[in-house]
C-alpha cells in the first residue's frame, strides 16, 4: 500500500521541500503521511472545486503546486479549501519554489515548451545556489511579434501581453510565474527577450527602454506546463495509484 508520505519522500528526492524560497510554505501542509493513498489529483491550483472533484474521484491526496495554506490561519470558514479538505479527509502536499528550481520542473518544463537549446543558469538563489531563472537559444530568429506568437502557441495561452524590443531575438531569459523582476538579469546576460508570467507597469517600461521582449504569458500557463509531467513521473515510480490532472483547474482570467 502507497502511502501519503511515500509520495512525499519521492517528490522531496527530486524537488527538496528544503530547498524551497525563504518566503515558502511548501510541504504535506493538511493530512496524515501514514494514510493510504489508492487515487490522486494533480493541480496547480486547489480550489473548493479541485476538492470536491477529488472526492468525486475518491482521491485522498491533492498534489499541488500553489500552497494551499500560505499565511497562517486566523479562521477556518466551512466552504475554504483548509476545511474542506479536512471535512472529506483528503491530503494535501504542495511543491511551489522547489519544484520551480528542481532540475526538471517549472522552469525546465518552460524552457522545454519555448524549445530553447544550451539550457543553462540565468540567476541563482542565493540561499541554495538553485537557478532561480533559466537561459537558452532559440532555434531560429524571431522578430519580437512573432516571439510573442511562438510563446502564445507552444503555451496554449487566451492571451499575453509583450513589450517590442526592437532587436532580433536568438536568446531568451524565462521565469515562470512571478519573476518579472529577473529581466534586469536577463538584460545583463546579453538576452533579447524574457518570458515570465505577471508584469507590472514599471517593468515593462524598463524592459523596453532596455531593447527587451519581455512576454508576459499568464502565471497559469508558465506554470501548469509542469503538472502533466510531474503526473507521469510520479505515475511511473507509484503504477499503483491512480493519478489524475485536474479538470476543474484552470485560468481565471479571461481576454476580451
Amino acid at each position: 500500500m502507497i502511502r501519503t508520505g511515500d509520495i512525499y519522500d519521492f517528490i522531496d528526492s527530486f524537488a527538496p521541500f528544503g530547498s524551497a524560497m525563504s518566503f515558502d510554505n511548501p510541504g504535506l501542509l493538511v493530512g496524515d503521511r501514514e494514510a493510504p493513498v489508492s487515487a490522486a489529483v494533480l493541480s496547480l491550483d486547489i480550489t473548493p472545486a479541485v476538492v470536491r472533484e477529488a472526492r468525486e474521484l475518491n482521491a485522498g491526496l491533492i498534489i499541488s503546486h500553489h500552497p494551499v495554506i500560505f499565511h497562517p490561519l486566523r479562521s477556518l470558514d466551512a466552504g475554504s479549501v483548509p476545511y474542506l479538505l479536512a471535512k472529506y479527509g483528503i491530503a494535501a502536499i504542495c511543491a511551489h519554489t522547489n519544484l520551480d528550481m528542481a532540475t526538471g520542473g517549472v522552469n525546465t518544463c518552460l524552457a522545454g515548451r519555448l524549445q530553447l537549446q544550451n539550457v543553462r543558469m540565468l540567476s541563482e538563489y542565493e540561499n541554495s545556489g538553485l537557478p532561480e531563472a533559466l537561459v537558452g537559444e532559440t532555434t531560429g530568429e524571431y522578430t519580437p511579434a512573432v516571439f510573442a506568437g511562438f510563446v502564445k502557441e507552444a503555451l496554449g495561452c487566451d492571451g499575453l501581453r509583450y513589450t517590442d524590443g526592437g532587436r532580433v531575438i536568438t536568446r531568451v531569459g524565462l521565469c515562470s510565474g512571478g519573476g518579472a523582476d529577473l529581466v534586469y538579469a536577463a538584460a545583463e546576460y546579453g538576452c533579447q527577450a524574457f518570458v515570465t508570467g505577471e508584469s507590472k507597469h514599471n517593468i515593462l517600461l524598463d524592459a523596453e527602454n532596455m531593447g527587451i521582449t519581455l512576454v508576459d504569458a499568464g502565471h497559469f500557463y508558465t506554470e501548469d506546463i509542469v503538472i502533466q509531467p510531474l503526473l507521469e513521473k510520479l505515475k511511473k515510480q507509484f503504477p499503483g495509484v491512480r493519478f489524475l490532472k485536474s479538470k476543474q483547474m484552470h485560468s481565471p482570467a479571461k481576454y476580451l
